[in-house]
């Protein structure tokens, strides 16, 4: 009984954000999304962080209300997991120089708070894309061993 009743809840939330999602469009369209500075490109492209937003907090909470239903233990693991991805976000802020941009000649300079956190992501995608790497090659050197 309580499964329907959320599913109930679940379909009617869709729908208010498909419906909320369709009159924007049809809303810009009819503006114009070139017109009037980009205003209504404006509207969508905030319409599409929100809805990112809510997405991603209702797989965070649903998640997490399921893993404190059915394990209580394995919220100790998602604690271990985000502590050890605020500490690799730290490590790669702490890392970023934040030095201005060299050979930029645009209208408006970054700012410097843009530039340490451009070159704080920088380094996360170093820091991650060469762990993916070491992975793979540390995961087939295994397999070939534990064939033998």
């Amino acid at each position: 009984m309580e499964n329907q009743k959320y599913a109930k809840i679940f379909k009617l939330c869709l729908v208010a954000l498909l419906v909320v999602s369709v009159i924007i469009l049809v809303w810009g369209s009819m503006k114009g999304f070139e017109a009037n500075d980009g205003a209504a490109t404006n509207v969508l492209l905030y319409w599409a962080y929100i809805v990112l937003c809510i997405a991603l907090a209702a797989v965070i909470c649903v998640g997490l209300y399921i893993r404190a239903t059915t394990d209580p233990k394995s919220l100790v693991k998602i604690g271990i997991a985000v502590l050890g991805a605020a500490v690799l976000f730290g490590l790669a802020y702490l890392l970023a120089s934040g030095a201005p941009a060299v050979g930029y000649s645009g209208a408006k300079l970054p700012s410097a708070t843009e530039l340490k956190m451009t070159d704080t992501i920088l380094n996360l995608a170093y820091i991650v894309g060469g762990a993916a790497v070491l992975s793979i090659i540390a995961g087939e050197v295994l397999m070939s061993i534990r064939k033998k």
